[in-house]
């Protein structure tokens, strides 16, 4: 009895924390105010190479991790070449894509990344934490997570945090 009481306590502490969060929707972040994780990628094609540098370059920055399968950043894309267009420095991780098919997306859509690099097998989304494509990351002038943005970003989510994080981050 008393262990279904205890179990039924954690329950109730849980939920309560739950409703506490400001959004309950989002996917928290062991990363955020931490160095973003070294990066484990390849080159992506001809293109200048993200890496362990460019995180650490004195400005703000984004991270995004996505597909030419994923139909959300099909979607998002159009903010991501307005952040670019604005600007900001937008670094590209393909995810578990094959070359060709990451190559016809950007040459279809455009190519708002100011570097990109393939994750073939997923090392670097692992280290990062990622649960799927699209995630987004905004980066300090340090080097530090200060944001992690699961899914497409809308542009409510470029009002509500991406922007507001970008004017943080430098």
């Amino acid at each position: 009895m008393a262990l279904i009481l205890a179990v039924f306590a954690g329950l109730v502490v849980l939920f309560f924390v739950a409703l506490g969060r400001e959004d309950p929707d989002a996917l928290p972040s062991a990363l955020v105010g931490r160095v973003a994780p070294a990066l484990s990628i390849e080159p992506f094609a001809d293109e200048p190479v993200l890496n362990d540098r460019v995180l650490h370059a004195p400005e703000a920055k984004i991270v995004n991790f996505w597909a030419s399968w994923c139909a959300p950043c099909r979607v998002e894309h159009p903010n991501l070449t307005m952040l670019a267009e604005a600007g900001f420095g937008v670094h590209g991780i393909n995810y578990k894509d094959t070359p060709a098919q990451a190559a016809r997306f950007l040459r279809q859509l455009g190519n708002p990344f100011t570097t990109l690099a393939a994750d073939p097998k997923g090392r670097t989304g692992i280290d990062w934490g990622i649960y799927g494509v699209p995630e987004t990351f905004v980066i300090d002038a340090d080097g530090r997570i200060l944001l992690r943005h699961a899914g497409p970003i809308t542009q409510r989510s470029l009002e509500r945090s991406i922007l507001p994080a970008l004017a943080g981050a430098e």
